[in-house]
């Protein structure tokens, strides 16, 4: 039952795939994650994630297994001297390290090149087998890593820092200053509205530097980037669907044949997408457009692919942990030893690019004209060669003692879209009539039942003698006819205005959604649906800013007045007024910058001389040719 039909899809992929196939380059050949393991039956409850992480975390935060190091693969180097051809802003301030001298902590993970030739002389069937043996799927959709020394694959991984000696990097850098290039840089953010907007804001303060920034993301929200004024371009991919599908599936592994289906479309209709926001003109305007730096977050999957061909730079930006650490798991992971922590990461990342190593290498084949990558030893997926910013409050989860220079943890990355709204004169005087309400939502998460989930909220907010307001989101909640006078149903209400006019709130631990009621002072119930949400529900409950997760199959009457109650105590309260103090001080889109303009690499792809005057073509230009797309047969054919 557990599984799914996934079995049948196992036995489907040993049928199809060929173990002579020295390159994963085959189209029709891609074995996607929910292919390639079982569910495991036994461990089905979502609750478990967040007591795993939560139990790991506090026993364990800090230790270090002396099995386990890291080693490096290149040299750091930044330049100061401007680049002919490319036209400079303002000098911008540049926050320095004053020694990178490192031994363990820097340029991420470099495996020895004996045991990668070795895993990638395996065959297909193979290297399934090794991935099988390694990990466990949940069906919540987490990763079990088994970390048993008897496991050969897991020892050789572990101990492969015996191979290849550290890298020693030195700063080669000087001064307090560098002069930034005014660079065209786009921006690829998949996800829903809460991953969207902190990269918009970012954008928006990159353009004060003179860069011209695209942000590219899914067509759903063009006008919300465009009212920012923020040029818009779109990808692929449905984050509706991508929503819905995460939501189901607990995670990132399909539970069967038709929600691999899923997964493949979306997937591939992302990575195809890419490339051309990275090179096309504006599809309004016609103005060209062709990226000299590149910002993504990790679920843009092909993001390093086009930087390669292009040979522009890529910085990654992400709301969740990406970069291995000893100090907690991987949040799509479930680790019981201390010594996993970071193999976890190594082994979500490997499970990922089984999912997607068919559509990259067909990618790089026919779009790229770039070699198809081998398994191993060629991999490019994981980010810890790239430098990377985690847009989340060091005072929240502090940035781990093994994360070298390479990555920044940022702080949170507001848009501020509080300050011009204007709301409802009816919802203002609702608000004025008495106490503070509770807010409750959950954003972009779909709902099985809402009408349920409604009535759940409605008896906890009577139960507790609350008021409430329920947002409505994508799942459709609060869809009555008879509404209390004590609860309002509400949509499109910026949160960073409406979450102060609130005493505590709950939703589902989106990390947007998580770090405007932070920065409010309310204290939080998280009701997590899937991946990172469980990690930011785990990490308030550890904080003291609220109760611990409740799962969203595990929402009833007396687990959410429980909750309630619990956020309304008073020490509750101070705690989370507290932390709002020190978030008050932090600016984590200057630092998102600041980190970006710091790793910019010497060199930078210099535009054709024709680029200036192609900036701002004729008006009639490009009318012209827009008609002439737009017609049917040449102009100007014979009459009749």
């Amino acid at each position: 039952m557990g599984n799914n039909g996934v079995d049948q899809s196992v036995k489907h992929l040993e049928e199809g795939v060929s173990s002579k196939q020295p390159c994963d380059d085959d189209i029709e050949k891609i074995g996607s994650v929910g292919e390639l393991v079982n569910r495991d039956d036994k461990n089905s409850g979502h609750e478990q994630l967040g007591t795993s992480i939560a139990g790991n975390q506090r026993a364990n935060s800090g230790r270090r297994s002396p099995l386990l190091e890291i080693s490096r693969s290149k040299e750091l180097y930044i330049s100061h001297s401007p680049k002919k051809g490319l036209d400079h802003s303002s000098t911008a301030p540049i926050e320095h390290h004053r020694s990178l001298s490192l031994m363990n902590d820097d340029y991420g993970i470099t495996f020895s090149r004996s045991m990668t030739e070795k895993l990638d002389r395996l065959s297909e069937r193979e290297k399934q087998q090794l991935i099988v043996n390694l990990v466990k799927i949940q069906n919540d959709g987490t990763v079990e890593v088994d970390l048993d020394k008897s496991t050969p694959v897991a020892s050789e991984w572990l101990e492969r820092h015996n191979i290849e000696p550290p890298i020693t990097l030195h700063d080669k850098t000087s001064g307090s200053c560098k002069s930034i290039p005014r660079l065209k840089i786009v921006i690829l953010v998949v996800g829903t509205r809460g991953d969207v907007q902190p990269f918009l804001a970012m954008a928006k303060r990159l353009q004060e530097f003179g860069h011209h920034v695209r942000l590219a993301t899914h067509t759903n929200f063009r006008t919300f980037v465009k009212s920012a004024g923020v040029d818009f371009y779109p990808l692929g991919g449905d984050p509706r669907i991508l929503a819905g599908y995460m939501a189901r599936n607990k995670g990132l592994i399909p539970s069967g044949p038709k929600e691999i289906l899923i997964q493949r479309k979306q997937l591939k209709a992302i990575i195809e997408s890419l490339l051309p926001a990275c090179t096309e003109p504006d599809l309004e305007t016609g103005v060209p457009f062709k990226a000299q730096a590149i910002i993504a977050n990790p679920p843009a999957y092909g993001h390093a692919h086009v930087a390669e061909a292009l040979g522009v730079p890529l910085h990654i930006f992400f709301t969740m942990p990406w970069t291995p650490t000893y100090e907690f798991p991987h949040p799509l992971a479930r680790v019981s030893q201390s010594a996993g922590y970071w193999l976890s990461y190594i082994v979500v990342d490997l499970l990922i690019w089984w999912s997607i190593r068919g559509y990259i290498n067909d990618f790089r084949k026919r779009k790229l004209k770039l070699a198809p990558i081998a398994y191993f030893s060629t991999y490019h997926g994981s980010i810890s060669h790239l430098p990377t910013g985690y847009m989340w409050s060091p005072h929240v989860v502090p940035k781990p003692s093994d994360w070298g220079s390479l990555v920044d943890v940022v702080g949170y990355c507001f848009l501020n879209l509080g300050s011009k709204y204007q709301p409802p004169e009816k919802f203002v005087q609702w608000i004025k009539k008495g106490p503070k309400p509770v807010y409750i939502g959950f954003g972009s998460m779909p709902l099985d039942d809402s009408l349920q989930t409604t009535d759940i909220i409605l008896e906890a907010l009577k139960d507790t003698g609350q008021r409430g307001i329920i947002d409505r989101g994508w799942g459709d909640l609060g869809n009555l006819k008879d509404v209390p006078v004590d609860v309002y149903r509400l949509e499109d209400c910026p949160h960073d205005w409406l979450f102060p006019q609130c005493s505590a709130v709950v939703h589902h631990g989106g990390a947007g959604t998580t770090a405007t009621g932070l920065k409010a002072g309310c204290p939080t119930t998280i009701v997590p649906f899937f991946g990172d949400q469980f990690f930011w529900g785990d990490r308030i409950h550890q904080k003291g800013l609220g109760p611990a997760p409740i799962p969203i199959s595990q929402l009833n009457v007396e687990n959410l007045s429980n909750a309630i109650r619990f956020m309304l105590q008073p020490e509750i309260k101070a705690q989370a007024l507290e932390l709002a103090k020190l978030l008050e001080n932090e600016d984590g889109v200057a630092a998102a910058v600041d980190a970006f303009h710091r790793h910019l690499p010497p060199e930078l792809p210099i535009p054709s001389s024709s680029s200036d005057d192609e900036e701002y073509p004729n008006p009639l230009d490009w009318l012209f040719a827009k008609i002439g797309k737009l017609c049917c047969r040449p102009c100007g054919g014979s009459g009749s």
